[in-house]
C-alpha cells in the first residue's frame, strides 16, 4: 500500500487544524451523551410501557429484563420514490433480524423524502433543498426518545442520505448504521434517454413519445441508475464505513438484500452489546476527506459540494470549496458513469463497483486507510462483496482488476488525472463546475451574458431562437435565500442542444443544476447568491463572461467595476411566487436564516462564518486577482 498522497494529508491536516474548536465540542457533547446508562437501564418502567405498549408480547418479555439492545429505525418510506418503495418491507426484516440475536427494533419515527425528478421545474423544487434539514430534524425527533442503543437509517435518495447523516450525527455517542435499497434493473439506454429529450426541446417528438422513453427508462423499485446524487450518496456511504461493505448498488428485489438487511440488523446489535462503533467515531476529519475523493473519483454529483459542507458541520468538521478544489487535483477519476459516460451503475457494479473503487483509492494512498468503520478498523472490509450461497451471506474479496475499462479503471490508467469537480471564481464570486463529462474543448468559454431570473424565461428564449449563438446563461435569483436554491435540470436539454449546434455555450447560476450535471459546462452554486448582494446581481445582458475550468476563473471581462452598477432587483410578481404557494409560505424562516452555499446552504447550521471567510460578503480580493492572474 502507497503512503498516503501529500496532498491529501495536507488537506486532511489543514481541516484537523481549521476544526479543532468545533470538533472538540462536538466530541465533549457526545461523551457526555454516552456517559449516561444505555436506552433499555436509563428510562423508568413508565417510559418503557409506553415505548412498548403495542409491541409483539415476546418483544415486551425481551425489553423487561432490562438487558437486551434496543434499536431505532428511522425510514425515509415512502410511495412515491421509487428507491424507498422497498423500505415498507424492511422493518419486519429488522425487527426478525434483532429478535435472532435475542435483541428487539422499533420504528422509531420517518421523515419525509420527496423526489426531484418530480418536481424538476415545478414549484415544490423550491422546498426540495431545504427538506434535507427537515429530514435531520424529523431525524432528530425520531431519535429524541432516548430509548435506542443503536440506530438503522434507512434512506437512499437526493436530500434524504445526508438529511439523515446530520440528524443521526446529533446522537453520535450511539451506533449508526445506514441500510440501502439498491437500484432498479437497468432500462433502456441512457444515451438513448438523453437523445429523445433533446429531441422533445427541439418540438421534434411529441409528449407521447417523450413518456414512453422515461418510462422505459424509470421502470421498477430502486434508485434511478444514473449516477446522480442518490447513488453518489451511496457510493459516499460505503467509503464512510456507514454501510455493510458493497451493499450499495445490489437490486430491491432479491434474496440477497434481504440478506443484507438482516445483517445489518444484527451488525448494529453488535456494536451496541460490544460497546464500539458510535458514529462519532466512525465520522471523522479523515472519513470526511475520504467521502470527499470517493465523491471526486467516480465523478459524482455536484449537489454534494453543498451537503457534504453540511454533513462534515453535522461532526464538528468544517471543510470548503477550496478543500474539494485541491482534493480533485490529485484524484484521479476511475469511473465513467452516465452522465459522465454512457453506462449506468448497473454496469459500474458489475465492471467492480465499490469494493474495486475503495481498494484502488486505498491501495494508492488516495484516501485514509485506517478510519474507523461499522464493520471494524480500516477501509480494507469495504475491498468485500456479498454472496448469497444456500441461503447464506457470504463474504469475499472484490475483483482485483476491472471487467470494464470502458466503465472503470485502475488508479495506474485513470479516465484523467483528476477528479470531477473544479472551484472557479473571479469577479462573479465563487463557484463549482463537474468537467467530469464535459469535454476538454468545452471546458473553456468566452461569451456575451444572457441574462434571466426565471428557468421559464430562459426556456422562452430557447425556444424563441434567441439563444442561437454563443452565449453564457446567466440565470440569477436562485440561490437558498431567494427561492430555497431548486435543481434547474430543466434547461440541460435545451443547453445541450444549443452546444450540439456549435455554439460556445455555458451556464452560470447561483442556483444547483443537480445531480445529472452533464456535457455543457455550468459554474453552479455561485456564492455569494445574487438575492445577498452577490455579483451576479449587477450583471447585465451582453456582458462577456469568462469561465475557464481548467485555470479555475469566473469572471467578467472588460466591464470594470461590477459594484459601482446599480443591483438589479427581483420583479415583484418572481419575488412573491417565490415566496407563496405549495408549502413555499411554511418556509420564509428558513429562507430568512439559511447559510450561504459554501457553508453548506443549512438551517441547522447557519451560524459560524464560512471556513474561507468570505463566503458572507464579496470574496477576498487577493483570491480573486489570483483567479484571474492565473
Amino acid at each position: 500500500m502507497k503512503p498516503l498522497n501529500p496532498v491529501v494529508a495536507e488537506v486532511t491536516a489543514r481541516i484537523v487544524e481549521r476544526s479543532r474548536a468545533t470538533r472538540a465540542d462536538y466530541l465533549r457533547r457526545m461523551d457526555a451523551a454516552g456517559s449516561d446508562k444505555p436506552g433499555r437501564a436509563k428510562l423508568s418502567c413508565a417510559n418503557w410501557a409506553h415505548a412498548f405498549a403495542g409491541q409483539p408480547v415476546v418483544d415486551k418479555l425481551t425489553v423487561m429484563s432490562g438487558t437486551q439492545p434496543n434499536v431505532g429505525i428511522v425510514t425515509a418510506y415512502n410511495d412515491m420514490l421509487s428507491a424507498h418503495v422497498p423500505f415498507e418491507r424492511f422493518p419486519p426484516i429488522i425487527r426478525e433480524a434483532a429478535r435472532e440475536m435475542g435483541a428487539t427494533a422499533q420504528v422509531a419515527g420517518a421523515t419525509p423524502a420527496m423526489c426531484d425528478g418530480v418536481t424538476q421545474g415545478r414549484p415544490g423544487m423550491e422546498l426540495s433543498l431545504f427538506s434535507r434539514d427537515v429530514i435531520a430534524m424529523s431525524t432528530g425527533v425520531a431519535l429524541s426518545h432516548d430509548a435506542f442503543d443503536a440506530a438503522i437509517c434507512l434512506g437512499v435518495c437526493d436530500k434524504i442520505v445526508p438529511g439523515l447523516f446530520m440528524g443521526s450525527l446529533a446522537f453520535g455517542h450511539l451506533p449508526v448504521v445506514f441500510a440501502p435499497a439498491g437500484p432498479m434493473p437497468s432500462g433502456i439506454p441512457n444515451a438513448e434517454k438523453a437523445r429523445v429529450r433533446a429531441l422533445y426541446a427541439q418540438g421534434k417528438v411529441d409528449r407521447h413519445t417523450l413518456l414512453q422513453s422515461e418510462v422505459g427508462s424509470y421502470h421498477s423499485p430502486g434508485t434511478c441508475t444514473f449516477y446522480g446524487t442518490a447513488n453518489s450518496n451511496q457510493m459516499m456511504m460505503e467509503l464512510a464505513g456507514l454501510h455493510l461493505p458493497s451493499t450499495a448498488f445490489v437490486h430491491p428485489e432479491t434474496g440477497l438484500r434481504d440478506a443484507l438487511t438482516a445483517a445489518a440488523a444484527k451488525q448494529a446489535v453488535r456494536l451496541a452489546r460490544e460497546g464500539r462503533g458510535r458514529m462519532a467515531d466512525v465520522i471523522d476529519e479523515r472519513s470526511i476527506v475520504n467521502m470527499i475523493v470517493a465523491l471526486l473519483a467516480t465523478g459524482g454529483s455536484t449537489n454534494h459540494a453543498i451537503h457534504l459542507v453540511a454533513m462534515a458541520r453535522a461532526a464538528g468538521v468544517l471543510i470548503d470549496w477550496t478543500d474539494m478544489d485541491q482534493l480533485s487535483s490529485v484524484t484521479p477519476l476511475l469511473a465513467r458513469v452516465y452522465p459522465n459516460g454512457s453506462a449506468d451503475v448497473n454496469a459500474f457494479q458489475a465492471a467492480g463497483g465499490v469494493a474495486f473503487v475503495a481498494r484502488e483509492l486505498a491501495e494508492n494512498g488516495h484516501i485514509h486507510a485506517d478510519v474507523e468503520t461499522i464493520m471494524g478498523s480500516g477501509i480494507h472490509h469495504y475491498f468485500q462483496e456479498p454472496s448469497l450461497i444456500d441461503g447464506e451471506l457470504v463474504w469475499r474479496d472484490g475483483v482485483s482488476e476491472s471487467l470494464d475499462t470502458d466503465i472503470l479503471r485502475p488508479a495506474s490508467d485513470p479516465f484523467q488525472k483528476d477528479g470531477g469537480l473544479r472551484l472557479v471564481q473571479g469577479d462573479l464570486g465563487r463557484a463549482v463546475i463537474k468537467v467530469s463529462a464535459v469535454k476538454p474543448e468545452h471546458r473553456i468559454i468566452e461569451a456575451p451574458a444572457a441574462v434571466f431570473e426565471t428557468q421559464e424565461e430562459a426556456l422562452q428564449a430557447f425556444k424563441d431562437g434567441r439563444l442561437d449563438r454563443d452565449v453564457v446563461v446567466v440565470l440569477r435569483f436562485q440561490g437558498p435565500k431567494a427561492n430555497g436554491m431548486p435543481e434547474l435540470h430543466s434547461l440541460s436539454p435545451a443547453l445541450g442542444v444549443l452546444q450540439d449546434k456549435g455554439f460556445k455555450v455555458a451556464f452560470v447560476t447561483d442556483g444547483r443544476m443537480s445531480g445529472a450535471s452533464g456535457k455543457t459546462p455550468a459554474a453552479i452554486h455561485v456564492s455569494p447568491e445574487a438575492l445577498a448582494g452577490g455579483p451576479l446581481a449587477h450583471v447585465r445582458d451582453g456582458d462577456l463572461i469568462r469561465l475557464d475550468a481548467e485555470a479555475g476563473v469566473l469572471t467578467t471581462v472588460g466591464v470594470g467595476d461590477l459594484r459601482a452598477r446599480p443591483a438589479a432587483r427581483r420583479t415583484e410578481a418572481h419575488a412573491s411566487g417565490s415566496a407563496w404557494g405549495f408549502g413555499r409560505e411554511l418556509f420564509g424562516s428558513f429562507r430568512q436564516v439559511v447559510s450561504t452555499a459554501e457553508e453548506g446552504a443549512s438551517v441547522c447550521f447557519a451560524g459560524p462564518p464560512a471556513p474561507n471567510g468570505h463566503a458572507d460578503g464579496p470574496p477576498d480580493p487577493n483570491i480573486v486577482d489570483r483567479a484571474v492572474d492565473a
